[in-house]
């Protein structure tokens, strides 16, 4: 797999009101890299949801076009085929309550079963394989809506494990995790990015936590540029990262790696 799996240049996305454009970013230029964790980050509103819809298929960039490895548009793609390269995983998983562990992972061999949804000894395999990676095969049998948030986050990256794609996708998977969840859910993505190999897009509001474990940074600024680039030549430009909240009263630490008050 090349090591560029995604790459875009001067992009804009944003959405379709009344068949009028609403706008939310522009002239964005970007890349993922397989076997690297990427961080994204930027104040409330400033359009990350939406990046990230955009880099997932699940809308159409509203100019300029995301392109694949293989030369492919993503939005050239069916569903399925789609499915076969990007997984995500999102914070609301309240329907998944009634479901076991095991049940929930195995909904990631949904592009390979076919229409019955039948699992053969593969998906099986790949489906046990994906709960151990995370840690969970001791609560397989588990209904997700009895684990910790922790545990859950971790089924739930079990998951798009299974679906066995090259680039993970995920919108803010630590937001309602305590302290000790939130270093070992970006430690366990790190781990799986260099064991599989995968490009892995996380948005998440942990600074000090992702500065110590991603390679790679994407920051929306308060201006809404985007700026791309490897952690340590970002911590060594602190007004780079200042640049993240302008205009509100914190500053960049590189003592604490993280934004403190003025």
């Amino acid at each position: 797999m090349p090591n560029n799996i995604l790459s875009a240049t001067d992009i804009s996305v944003g959405y379709h009101i009344k068949k009028k454009e609403k706008v939310v970013l522009s002239h964005l230029s970007l890349s993922l890299e397989s076997g690297k964790l990427t961080c994204l980050f930027g104040a409330n509103g400033t359009g990350k949801s939406t990046l990230l819809r955009t880099l997932s298929g699940v809308q159409p960039a509203l100019c300029g076009t995301v392109m694949l490895y293989d030369n492919k548009n993503l939005n050239s793609l069916s569903r399925i085929e789609l499915a076969k390269i990007i997984s995500i995983v999102n914070t609301d998983y309240t329907a998944a309550g009634a479901l076991s562990v095991d049940e929930v992972v195995s909904l990631g061999r949904y592009p390979y079963t076919g229409f019955f949804g039948v699992l053969s000894r593969e998906d099986k395999k790949i489906t046990d394989n994906a709960i151990s990676s995370v840690g969970l095969t001791h609560l397989r049998n588990r209904h997700i809506a009895t684990l910790s948030d922790g545990e859950r986050q971790k089924a739930m990256i079990a998951r798009a494990l299974a679906q066995d794609t090259p680039i993970i996708i995920l919108d803010e998977p630590t937001s309602f995790l305590d302290a000790a969840s939130r270093i070992e859910t970006l430690s366990l993505l790190k781990s799986l990015t260099r064991e599989y190999n995968k490009a892995v897009l996380v948005s998440t509001h942990d600074i000090s936590q992702s500065l110590a474990q991603a390679d790679n940074l994407w920051l929306l600024t308060s201006d809404k540029k985007l700026i791309c680039g490897k952690v340590a030549d970002i911590i060594a430009e602190k007004s780079t990262l200042d640049r993240l909240f302008q205009g509100r009263n914190v500053t960049f630490s590189k003592e604490r790696l993280d934004f403190i008050p003025n």
